[in-house]
């Protein structure tokens, strides 16, 4: 960085585990400057337009190729006759395979955002059924809220921001499970579907558990950053990979052959049958 006129850190689609001190004490910079969520949607242009003129670092945690707000500054930098230099980094895209879950087994990734009284967006549900009909897995990525305005302060006519919130796997296993009871399409079933949180990828206290929805609502997660696998298929390997991180009695009901889809289908038949 020694050669960089200006370094931002984004501070919109994640956030860093340590405080930007920290990586200023690291470079030998004090002048980092954090790019939030207004900073990164209002007033973009700051960050690649000095580019122009001299060198720009604009940091993200993660791959700087995985979020779209990212591309769309790499366009919009080209555009202005910036040579955009992407350096890789690693992601939760790919670190969620240290559950054992294959990479190359996953489908379309979802994000799911916070449910409020007004707003309870089930856009991801489609997603996740087209995956598991396929059998593949689905990466489902968590809403953190990060400097978001307090609307009834703006009415009194105060700027006033709401405190962060970071979506646990619990509130993410509350939503889904809601969506199943209101859509009732069976893209999964909240009580024998195998799922996978996880929490703090990367870090020494890192957390995974596996379980069923109605579980993993009940698990201990710890501290953010979380996010949740709901499973397709489940290949012999995967699932001997999993087992250290079920559940203590685990209602999952999988096997490794055959169409999973189906599968459930039929047990549930089975179930109505006895009832």
């Amino acid at each position: 960085f020694e050669a960089t006129d200006k370094i931002f850190l984004e501070a919109y689609t994640s956030v860093l585990s340590v405080g930007k001190e920290r990586l200023e004490a690291f470079y030998g910079r004090d002048d980092i400057v954090v790019a939030d969520r207004d900073f990164v949607e209002c007033h973009a242009e700051d960050i690649y337009v000095p580019a122009k003129e001299g060198n720009v670092s604009f940091l993200v945690v993660g791959d700087p190729v995985c979020a779209t707000t990212h591309s769309d500054i790499m366009l919009r930098a080209r555009e202005e006759g910036v040579k955009v230099e992407v350096v890789h980094n690693a992601s939760a895209m790919g670190a969620v395979g240290c559950c054992g879950l294959q990479l190359y087994n996953f489908g379309q990734t979802v994000s799911i955002p916070y449910f409020d009284e007004n707003w309870r967006p089930k856009s991801f549900y489609p997603k996740i059924k087209y995956n598991r009909e396929g059998g593949m897995h689905t990466l489902c990525l968590l809403d953190i809220k990060v400097k978001e305005p307090d609307f009834e302060a703006m009415k009194r006519g105060k700027i006033v921001y709401l405190p962060p919130r970071f979506m646990t796997v619990n509130e993410a296993s509350d939503q889904l499970i809601e969506s199943e009871e209101d859509l009732k399409k069976g893209a999964y079933h909240p009580d024998r579907t195998l799922c996978v949180g996880l929490a703090r990828l990367g870090q020494v206290d890192q957390c995974i558990i596996a379980g069923t929805l109605e579980e993993l609502k009940e698990a201990d997660f710890g501290a953010p950053l979380h996010c949740l696998i709901i499973c397709g298929e489940v290949h012999d390997l995967e699932l001997e990979s999993l087992q250290p991180f079920l559940v203590p009695n685990s209602a999952f009901q999988i096997d490794a052959e055959g169409t999973l889809f189906k599968r459930e289908d039929d047990t549930a038949e089975e179930n109505d049958a006895e009832e």
